[in-house]
């Protein structure tokens, strides 16, 4: 499944989490960024599918590659890594049921999609697009970049 910003900013496409690099050749050692969700070709995109039975256990797997998401730090600001799925207190994280995904050794810090303006990819039609993420203090201001979900190809 794919997990995906439920605020849509410039990308009618919505973003979803995303290796940083071009699907099956993404690079885990680059970590993670928002990018135009691929579902909307009728699939999920090897780089973006994250394994449903593992977010019950709080951990994000993306099973192609064998990773986990987890934070750098516990401090906002940090960005997002991929390692070895070790159930460390960087890689656990609480889905809310307002939609935050929150980092469970710190749950002030929930994932945020960068609020700057979007950059190009590398290709498709329309290009896609890329955000940065990152935790961030959870805030009522930030709360629209804050709100996650997801979802099977469309």
């Amino acid at each position: 499944m794919e997990i995906y910003s439920l605020n849509q900013t410039d990308e009618n496409r919505g973003f979803c989490i995303d290796i940083r690099g071009h699907k099956s050749k993404a690079n885990v050692n680059r970590g993670l960024q928002a990018h135009s969700c691929y579902s909307y070709q009728g699939e999920i995109a090897i780089d973006q599918g994250f394994d449903s039975s593992k977010l019950m256990e709080n951990q994000f797997h993306l099973p192609a590659f064998n990773v986990c998401m987890g934070a750098v730090s516990v401090n906002a600001s940090a960005s997002l890594q991929l390692s070895k799925c070790q159930n460390g207190q960087l890689q656990r994280f609480d889905w809310d049921k307002e939609g935050s995904i929150r980092l469970m050794d710190d749950e002030s810090l929930c994932l945020t999609l960068a609020q700057r303006e979007s950059r190009k990819g590398g290709g498709g039609s329309p290009i896609h697009l890329i955000r940065n993420l990152s935790m961030e203090i959870c805030s009522d201001r930030l709360k629209p970049f804050q709100r996650w979900g997801m979802r099977t190809a469309q």
